[in-house]
Order: structure tokens, then C-alpha cells, then sequence
């Protein structure tokens, strides 16, 4: 146990001493917080001005979740950069040297992603929500709103395990390009596109981001459903991942 924390103690050092991923982190913060503010004041001109253009389903409740949908990006992008970074700098030798125990080094890595998501998730999830409440001004809702704690918390667990998604991805390519590559057009307008054509709706509803999002859906009822399918696709990530970390050889 002692060797686990070392090692643990060793990647938050790490991450801490990469720019890049602090970066990420700062980014997420900011992106998610600026998107909901602006989500929110938007939203409020336009149902002040009785705007045709505001979307039918608007909830104030639900637009107090649109904004780390937006940041989640970021908190992929430093998944990716967590688990790539050794390998295409090739420092991931000395830290098998340090740590030759493969399972523990790919543990202590998970983890601390996971934790500093966890970390950032949590405060960042709720002052956005409070954020948009508060430019929405006099159409805003409350944090106790029916629906919205059980969102909040979703909100956290998915954005935890996309980043986990991502570390799993990245250590089965190996680097950071293809993982980037594929996962931030995905989330970002690929598996919404996919989700409104006829021929591929029903398939897109079971990527890990479409899936996941019912998760942060206030009046949704297949929260635990988007919450087995998108534990089911970062079990498969990191599986394949630990399977292509055990068989490196530098």
C-alpha cells in the first residue's frame, strides 16, 4: 500500500510540474464558468424580448448545465495528456524504473486523474449552475430545484469518468494525437450529429457522451442507464489500455 501511495505522490508531482495539464484544468474551470454565464444572459434576452429563437425544452435548470458540457473538453484533453505525456517524451522509462510494477504505475495514474477530476468537477459543476441562475436574473432557479442535485452529482460522476475514458484511450494509442483526435469531434459535434439522423440515432444514443449526458438531464429518466453504459465504454478504455501499457517495450 505504502509502494501505491509513493507512486501516487510521484504522478501528482507530475502533474503538477506539466504545464499542459495544469493548463487543461485552468481551462476547464474557465470555459465552463464563461459558457454558463453566457448561456444564462443570453437566454435571458431572449425570453425578455420574447425570442422565437430560444429553445421550446429551455429550463433555467437545464441551462445551468449546459456550460460544463462545453468545458468537458478540457478535462479530456488533460486525461489524454496524463497518460500520453510519458510516452512520447519517453520519460515512461524512468518511471518504470522507479515503478517496475506495470499495474501499479497504470493504478497511480488513473487515480490521480481521477481524483483531480473529481477535484475540479465537483466546485466547477455547482458555480456554474449558480452562475447561469444568476444572469438568467429574475427567470433563474434554485439549487435545490427538483431534479437538480441528482444532475449536479451526475454532472460530477460523468465528467470523472470521461476523463478516465480518456486516460484508457490514450494508453492504448499511446500518444496523444489520435486519442485528441477522435474523442474532441466526437463530443464536440460528431455523436450530436449522429444523434439526429434517422439512420444513426439509435446507435449514437449509445456513445459514451450521449449516453453519459442523461446522466446531467434534470427530468430524465434513464440516469442510471447513461450512467452503466458510459462506466461499461471507460471499463473497455482502460482495459485496453492497461493491456497495451503491460506490453510496452520502450
Amino acid at each position: 500500500m505504502s509502494e501505491t501511495l509513493a507512486a501516487a505522490r510521484a504522478e501528482f508531482t507530475k502533474m503538477r510540474a506539466v504545464r499542459a495539464t495544469s493548463v487543461a484544468l485552468l481551462l476547464f474551470v474557465a470555459v465552463s464558468v464563461f459558457i454558463a454565464a453566457l448561456g444564462g444572459w443570453s437566454a435571458k434576452g431572449a425570453i425578455e424580448s420574447d425570442n422565437p429563437g430560444l429553445r421550446s425544452d429551455f429550463t433555467p435548470e437545464q441551462a445551468g448545465l449546459d456550460g460544463i458540457l462545453y468545458g468537458q473538453l478540457a478535462l479530456i484533453v488533460f486525461g489524454v495528456l496524463m497518460m500520453s505525456g510519458e510516452y512520447t517524451s519517453g520519460t515512461m522509462r524512468v518511471s518504470l524504473l522507479a515503478v517496475p510494477r506495470r499495474g501499479r504505475l497504470y493504478l497511480a495514474k488513473t487515480a490521480v486523474t481521477a481524483a483531480a477530476a473529481l477535484a475540479v468537477a465537483l466546485p466547477v459543476t455547482v458555480v456554474s449552475y449558480l452562475v447561469t441562475q444568476l444572469a438568467l436574473g429574475p427567470h433563474g432557479s434554485t439549487l435545490d430545484a427538483d431534479g437538480v442535485p441528482r444532475a449536479l452529482a451526475g454532472g460530477v460522476v460523468y465528467l470523472t469518468l470521461m476523463s478516465l475514458l480518456a486516460v484508457g484511450v490514450a494508453a492504448a494509442a499511446r500518444s496523444a494525437v489520435l486519442p485528441l483526435a477522435v474523442l474532441l469531434p466526437l463530443v464536440l459535434v460528431g455523436s450530436q450529429i449522429l444523434s439526429v439522423i434517422g439512420a444513426t440515432k439509435e446507435v449514437a444514443r449509445w456513445f459514451p457522451d450521449r449516453a453519459g449526458a442523461q446522466m446531467l438531464t434534470v427530468d430524465s429518466g434513464d440516469a442510471l442507464t447513461g450512467l452503466v453504459v458510459l462506466l461499461a465504454w471507460t471499463a473497455a478504455a482502460l482495459t485496453a489500455g492497461w493491456v497495451r501499457h503491460r506490453s510496452w517495450d520502450g
